[in-house]
């Protein structure tokens, strides 16, 4: 066996499995690792998904009465939103509705991360935030039209309206607009697609205005999201020094002071 030291440069030693590790970062898993959600690229997405956690597990173990008086509370149905509109806007955003929480996971995984990671934080809270209202004070007006023309009964203005998907669409359809062409088709398709399956099975008023609203509201906030994030601001720049044909031509000056 040759020496390593004679006759060339000693070879670096190979950490045991590092082909292994490198076979593992790269590829699709590579891929999936870039893009899963974590709490420094995606905080607002897993604080969401955390919140609307808590109200699942407790809306299934509490008392009945107090998760329907909680719940009751939160709803932004059409007396509610006229008699305390801010706490029914905040409180509504953090049930689910239905007893199931992991589609909204994978809802939140495919809408609402990504978007994140592309805008930030903050502007994905606000694209979030944006369809909710939008969709549900919309729809909620139209139900009130509705009622005041006598189309539907006033019972629909009690009717319990709490949840986050008109947030989830709205970062579909905001998340659209920073898409490739295709990827843009694709998943505005799938929206519409869902939209349609919903009014034609469900045949609620509400969300039949506020889903497509809500994701509306997204399509009008590509110019925004489209505009670069600005920065941080850097320190102070210090006092530019002189050149030295600054020097040069002062010195003189000097001496002959």
């Amino acid at each position: 066996m040759a020496d390593a030291s004679r006759g060339g440069a000693r070879c670096a030693p190979v950490a045991p499995y590092a082909g292994l590790r490198l076979g593992l970062r790269t590829g699709p898993l590579q891929w999936v690792l870039d893009r899963a959600p974590t709490p420094r690229r995606n905080p607002f997405a897993l604080l969401y998904l955390l919140v609307l956690a808590g109200t699942t597990v407790f809306a299934r173990l509490a008392d009945p009465r107090l998760v329907h008086q909680l719940q009751t509370m939160s709803s932004t149905d059409g007396h509610h939103l006229l008699s305390t509109p801010v706490r029914s806007l905040l409180m509504s955003g953090l049930w689910v509705a239905g007893p199931v929480w992991m589609p909204y996971l994978w809802a939140f995984a495919f809408t609402v991360a990504p978007l994140e990671r592309r805008v930030g934080p903050l502007r994905a809270a606000g694209v979030f935030a944006a369809g909710h209202v939008a969709g549900t004070l919309l729809s909620q007006l139209v139900v009130g039209v509705a009622v005041a023309l006598g189309k539907i009964g006033p019972g629909i203005l009690d009717e319990l309206d709490i949840g986050v998907s008109y947030g989830v669409l709205a970062s579909l359809g905001a998340l659209s607009g920073l898409l490739t062409p295709r990827g843009r088709l694709l998943g505005l398709t799938g929206a519409v697609l869902l939209i349609v399956h919903q009014i034609t099975s469900d045949q609620d008023l509400v969300t039949a205005v506020g889903h497509p609203t809500a994701l509306l509201a997204g399509v009008a906030l590509w110019p925004v999201l489209r505009r670069p994030r600005r920065g941080p601001r850097g320190p102070l720049r210090p006092v530019r020094q002189r050149s030295r044909l600054d020097a040069n031509l002062t010195q003189p000056a000097l001496d002959r002071a």
